[in-house]
């Protein structure tokens, strides 16, 4: 299969995964479906030794759900909240942070220990299940941070504020940190699992470093940035 193909194979499924999960209406399926096309493909170019395509297919599948999951839950005809899986926990912390300032956001002694889990949570599920519930995890927080984007436009926040300031680029950092680890992080399973030729690690170290200073990028620019970006979103909300 070339390239090109594999990409719009990649895009089509994932874009499609949202109306079916929705229609379907049942809520661990939707993230089931929007975590498969992106899990299949990496760990296809992963089985052919193409490390460097699989972290860029999974960041492209990172991206499509970004777009794609906005898209769906603001055009879907009926109430979503039932169907997104942390979703409305998720809008009303950050809709009452942002009005308050109240809340794990805003500071650096608030957000770093629930970080600090979810990172450690990430990587052992990484590494324990060649990625799978990682990827998996990962389809839930993206599918939680659209429903609150999407929260942002039906509260009447400008659509031109909500595509500049619904995604933070702390979080995008932090996105893109797990993708990276998603990838490099399910081969030494998979290669035993699959029985490829794998070198270890260490081949992966390149791909570690980019991660770890992504993921020191989005605590600093948070503990900077978030207090900032909060009372931007309030004179809207």
């Amino acid at each position: 299969m070339t390239e090109q193909r594999r990409l719009f194979k990649l895009l089509l499924s994932t874009a499609l995964s949202y109306p079916v999960g929705l229609l379907v209406g049942v809520p661990l399926l939707l993230p089931i479906l929007n975590a498969a096309p992106g899990y299949l493909a990496m760990i296809d170019r992963l089985q052919q030794g193409d490390r460097r395509s699989a972290v860029k297919l999974l960041l492209v599948w990172a991206l499509t759900l970004a777009v794609c999951g906005a898209l769906s839950l603001a055009l879907w005809p009926a109430s979503v909240e039932s169907h997104v899986i942390n979703g409305v926990a998720y809008r009303d912390e950050m809709f009452r942070w942002i009005r308050t300032g109240e809340g794990r956001e805003g500071h650096l002694s608030g957000f770093l220990p629930q970080h600090l889990l979810h990172l450690a949570a990430y990587v052992a599920l990484c590494l324990a299940t060649a990625s799978v519930v990682s990827i998996l995890m990962g389809a839930v927080l993206m599918n939680y941070m659209s429903f609150y984007v999407v929260s942002l436009a039906r509260a009447g926040v400008p659509l031109t504020v909500v595509l500049a300031l619904g995604w933070p680029p702390y979080a995008i950092a932090r996105v893109t940190a797990f993708c990276i680890l998603g990838a490099v992080l399910a081969e030494p399973l998979l290669a035993k699992v699959r029985r490829y030729p794998y070198e270890g690690l260490r081949g992966a170290l390149p791909y570690l470093r980019i991660a770890a200073l992504l993921i020191l990028a989005d605590w600093t620019i948070k503990a900077l940035v978030a207090p900032l970006w909060a009372s931007w979103l309030r004179a809207y909300l």
